[in-house]
């Protein structure tokens, strides 16, 4: 299911330069424990790429759509919405997943993980009126 299209760095200068350092080392830029998520976008049809904070337990991901507690949510989060079938980039493993929405109680068990994994995201609910949207990222369903 790997993903097609042409690839658009984004327009934000430290989100290419994270990229970019991404895809050399495998690591963050200034040591973070960050993931690579590439999308297809919404309304173009290109990848898109974003780094994201890793979050993850028992071999499934989480992603946080917080946009630092911006009032709006990031374009991935859009992205992700119309085309669901995501590849993740964790250090050295390319993975092809798929994402869904959580809410309640699965929600808020994933959201205490991704707030002790980064405890800023705390901060950044505050910041927004929005609920911060969590999003799983899963193997695809054999069928």
């Amino acid at each position: 299911m790997a993903l097609v299209g042409e690839y658009e760095p984004s327009t934000v200068a430290w989100v290419r330069e994270e990229v970019e350092h991404l895809e050399r080392t495998g690591t963050g830029l200034r040591g973070r424990r960050v993931v690579l998520l590439t999308t297809v976008g919404a309304r173009s049809g290109r990848l898109r790429k974003t780094p994201l904070m890793r979050v993850t337990h028992g071999g499934v991901y989480a992603v946080v759509a917080s946009m630092a507690g911006a009032d709006r949510h990031p374009h991935w989060y859009a992205n992700v919405l119309a085309h669901p079938e995501v590849e993740l980039r964790d250090g050295d493993r390319v993975l092809d997943l798929v994402a869904r929405e959580v809410t309640g109680a699965e929600r808020a068990g994933w959201w205490s993980r991704a707030c002790t994994v980064f405890p800023s995201y705390v901060e950044y609910q505050r910041r927004t009126r929005r609920r911060i949207p969590l999003l799983l990222l899963e193997p695809p369903a054999v069928g």
